[in-house]
């Protein structure tokens, strides 16, 4: 039985504004912001580098994490991607390359 993932991710931007976000399909997603398909934040900014992501079988914990990430200072935002990405890297560059 396959099992549906859900992420919650942070997009950057090159001046490192940053957005957090939820969805049931990460690559289609991503594929979305940089496309510029939905105007918004994260497009206004061109917020298209995923700095980080994590991912959850249960679409309420993904929701109650994406409201809690978000509810957070950005200094504590900033220290969750460094934690993990201190480069602020693009963590999907390897399996998105067409879409950058």
């Amino acid at each position: 039985m396959r099992h549906h993932v859900y992420s919650v991710y942070i997009l950057a931007s090159l001046s490192r504004r940053i957005y957090v976000g939820v969805t049931g399909d990460l690559h289609k997603r991503l594929a979305e912001h940089r496309a510029g398909i939905k105007s918004g934040f994260a497009s206004r900014y061109r917020m298209t580098r995923l700095v980080y992501w994590e991912a959850t079988l249960n679409v309420r914990s993904a929701i109650e994490r994406e409201t809690q990430v978000k509810g957070w200072e950005r200094e504590k935002r900033v220290r969750l991607i460094e934690e993990k990405n201190p480069a602020w890297n693009d963590r999907s560059v390897d399996w998105l390359s067409t879409y950058r």
